[in-house]
């Protein structure tokens, strides 16, 4: 379990290189951000490959009182994470496996995620559309960034938050699919002892793993944070949670380790 595999490393790598281009190209990585993270399916800004591009993006910047300062802690604790579960759980899978098991622990976290989001956010749509507001103009007026303060007499202001934020608020990150990760390390290293860098206590993977999905299940009903900044998509971390619990399920129920794909 000790080293680095190629895939693990060659992820580590996109990830870095997609960060340093968010930094360095376009105002406040502004081009790599339009571009490649994931934006809301009736924003103009939505491209279909940001399906898959936007978990290999990361927050970079994060607005100070001079103006902005770069933001690397999320990209950290996520490559450690990758780093660190990532190629224990290859070794078992076997390369091709695991890239599909990466991938779709990612794209799961997006469906979860962006599924909830989207439903939110139609419903709301069709509120104002009932009420005899016209679709195009209030799309139109979300895509300049804007709203209509008429929409209060229909819908309350946090409504109305959880409206525009649905719309405008891109989703960056390989949380989901470094979650479905974790769930692997865990049903496959189940004894493995991991501890906190803040609570040095060995625990073992079957205890630690659960207790933060339950930890990211508290912040989703709660809203409240506990490690983590308020922005993060917690849902999402879930989907990834779920999805890699399903495949690791089928695979093991399967005897995946008798058919690998690489063998």
């Amino acid at each position: 379990m000790r080293g680095i595999s190629d895939t693990v490393k060659h992820l580590l790598i996109i990830n870095v290189l997609f960060w340093i281009g968010t930094l360095t190209i376009g105002q406040g990585g502004t081009i790599f951000t339009n571009l490649f993270a994931f934006h809301a399916p009736q924003n103009d800004m939505f491209k279909p490959w940001q399906v898959l591009t936007h978990m290999f993006m990361h927050a970079s910047y994060v607005p100070t009182a001079g103006g902005s300062t770069v933001y690397f802690q999320h990209i950290l604790f996520n490559m450690f994470a990758l780093w660190m579960f990532g190629t224990p759980v290859e070794q078992q899978l076997g390369k091709k496996k695991f890239i599909f098991f990466y991938l779709s622990a990612g794209l799961g976290a997006l469906f979860i995620h962006a599924g909830y989001n989207y439903f939110q956010f139609n419903s709301i749509l069709n509120t104002l559309i009932e009420s005899g507001y016209d679709k195009s103009q209030i799309l139109a007026l979300l895509n300049e960034g804007k709203y209509d303060t008429r929409w209060l007499s229909v819908i309350n202001q946090d409504t109305l938050d959880t409206f525009v934020s649905n719309f405008l608020t891109v989703l960056v990150g390989a949380s989901g699919a470094i979650m479905g990760v974790l769930v692997a390390f865990g049903m496959l290293f189940p004894n493995h002892k991991l501890m906190l860098i803040f609570l040095p206590i060995p625990i073992k993977a079957k205890y630690f793993i659960p207790a933060i999905i339950l930890m990211d299940l508290f912040s989703v009903l709660t809203g409240v944070s506990i490690f983590s900044p308020s922005n993060t998509a917690y849902l999402a971390h879930l989907g990834g949670a779920l999805f890699g619990f399903i495949m690791m399920w089928y695979w093991k129920k399967n005897s995946f380790n008798k058919h690998r794909w690489d063998r």
